[in-house]
């Protein structure tokens, strides 16, 4: 058995020297996958478990000022990354048909990769969302559509910074943020309180937002089984699996939310 691991051992640490970038492999949360797993097993332990034990007997807090940080902050942060992934990529020279990573140090190259690892630091700070929800008690909200996508992101998000800073991939980046600026928008007013929130009508149609980037993410990527191109088809694979998985999950909760109030 010891001999197995040892042999476990060698060749992960073999596959992370030589097919990890080394351009951000001392950047925080980059050194290996043990702290970001310790976040999310963390995080996913307090929303399931620990948290609504904790607050089993408690009120709900009014978090409602903090959430209104919390969204500017996010509506602010997405503005960022679309314009860092369109000035260091789509807006200039990137191919949307087939677009390698670039594993130099040219200044664009570079830009990308730190965008890269700010959208996986978003992703990581999105995990609030599930935190706000069990601090208010709204449990139902914590659902397992919300845990797999909230969990998941990060995940996807620190293989792409730790092996694929740049080229094909990041679109879907880019899109994600533009589609949050006006989620976490719609979530500021929503905290705002019921003055605004009878204006709010248009909710659902976040849903189908939704959809239509995973869609959109699924045909960009499905491209590359098309073309030639020097971008990972294994990687091009999970992004097409994920995307249709969350096209099927963001159907069914829009098909469940509002064609059965519909029905009613």
């Amino acid at each position: 058995m010891a001999t197995g691991l040892a042999t476990f051992m060698d060749g992960y640490n073999t596959f992370m020297e030589t097919k990890s970038d080394p351009r951000t492999k001392d950047w925080m949360l980059m050194s290996g996958p043990v702290p970001l797993l310790t976040i999310l097993i963390t995080y996913f332990y307090f929303c399931t478990t620990a948290g609504p034990r904790w607050m089993k007997d408690r009120k709900p807090f009014d978090l409602k000022y903090v959430l209104m940080v919390y969204n500017a902050f996010q509506v602010a942060f997405s503005i960022w990354l679309v314009h860092e992934g369109l000035q260091a990529g789509w807006l200039r020279d990137y191919s949307y048909r087939c677009q390698p990573v670039d594993y130099s140090d040219n200044p664009l190259a570079l830009r990308m990769a730190h965008a890269c690892w700010w959208y996986m630091f978003c992703k990581i700070v999105e995990l609030l969302d599930t935190v706000f929800f069990v601090l208010r008690k709204k449990n139902k909200q914590v659902s397992y559509l919300h845990l797999y996508h909230h969990t998941l992101m990060p995940i996807c998000a620190w293989i792409g910074v730790k092996f694929l800073p740049g080229g094909h991939g990041t679109l879907l980046g880019v899109i994600n943020s533009f589609v949050h600026i006006i989620m976490y928008a719609y979530y500021l007013l929503a905290a705002l309180g019921p003055e605004v929130q009878k204006y709010l009508w248009w909710k659902k149609y976040l849903t189908t937002l939704q959809i239509v980037q995973f869609f959109i993410v699924f045909l960009h990527s499905a491209q590359l089984l098309i073309y030639e191109c020097n971008y990972p088809k294994t990687i091009v694979f999970l992004l097409l699996i994920n995307a249709l998985y969350f096209v099927y999950l963001f159907t069914m909760f829009y098909k469940k939310t509002y064609r059965s109030k519909k029905d009613v």
